[in-house]
């Protein structure tokens, strides 16, 4: 029992880490226009801007991109339960779609 009960903490945690080390998540799609443009998602507590703009950076290439449109709504609760007990904390959305330069 008390093995299981470790292993499961270790997971968590692994799990805590990577969630703090990710980065924005990608998805193409098009924009209003018709241009191939690209969604990105960097939400939560450990993703800022800096991983969209970064993601965006990378996914052109040096070329450069257009900003097609930003949102970022406030903080919203989150609660869950595991064998530990309950948590609970605050995330931000935020998320934007881009098109790169030509």
């Amino acid at each position: 029992m008390i093995k299981h009960r470790q292993t499961m903490q270790i997971l968590g945690l692994l799990l805590f880490v990577s969630f703090l080390t990710s980065c924005a998540s990608v998805s193409e799609t098009y924009a209003p226009d018709g241009k191939k443009a690209y969604a990105l998602n960097c939400s939560g507590v450990a993703r800022g801007w800096d991983k969209c703009q970064k993601a965006a950076g990378d996914l052109c290439s040096g070329k450069g991109y257009e900003v097609v449109d930003k949102s970022s709504e406030e903080f919203s609760s989150v609660s869950g339960s595991s064998t530990s007990g309950f948590f609970g904390g605050k995330t931000h959305e935020r998320s934007m779609l881009i098109t790169c330069k030509e």
